[in-house]
């Protein structure tokens, strides 16, 4: 049975997907195909952008439980509570412990561009369920916290309030 934020997700999801298909259409009247704007007209970054950014929440404990707090609030129920994505639910869900299995990169500032702006088809933005950006960091680190140990960053002493 599919939980009410599940359905209200998806719906998004469909709605979304039809209006960049239909913003598609119409942008390709005029613009050779490898030509990207720098951003989209939404706001949304771009991948090469999100390449670029670089977290200003350090790496650390703190913010590693602030995230999987967040985690456990807003993605368990597509990914799961072990973030390996084996429901039912969703069947193209991401297993967040494997980064070489992730589309949409694995940069910092890309897995910030996921969260915020959506993934794929099937991964709607979190940018009005998240209220700060900060927050959104916390998540990141988190999710680089379930990797193999040998591709996790280093842990900072800092803290972050």
């Amino acid at each position: 049975m599919m939980g009410a934020l599940f359905r209200r997700r998806l719906a998004t999801s469909i709605a979304l997907g039809m209006v960049a298909i239909a913003g598609a259409m119409l942008a390709s009247g005029g613009a050779a195909a490898d030509d990207k704007p720098a951003k989209s007209d939404d706001g949304r970054l771009t991948r090469e952008e999100a390449k670029k950014l670089k977290t200003p929440v350090p790496y650390s404990k703190e913010s590693i439980v602030r995230g999987k707090n967040l985690y456990i609030r807003k993605c368990t129920e597509c990914h799961g509570a072990d973030a390996k994505s084996q429901v039912d639910v969703v069947a193209n869900a991401t297993d967040l412990t494997e980064p070489k299995l992730w589309k949409s990169g694995t940069s910092e500032g890309e897995i910030f561009r996921s969260i915020r702006d959506g993934a794929g088809e099937a991964m709607p933005p979190f940018k009005a369920e998240v209220e700060k950006e900060k927050d959104i960091w916390d998540m990141a680190n988190f999710l680089r916290s379930l990797w193999p140990a040998p591709m996790r960053p280093k842990l900072s002493e800092a803290t972050s309030h």
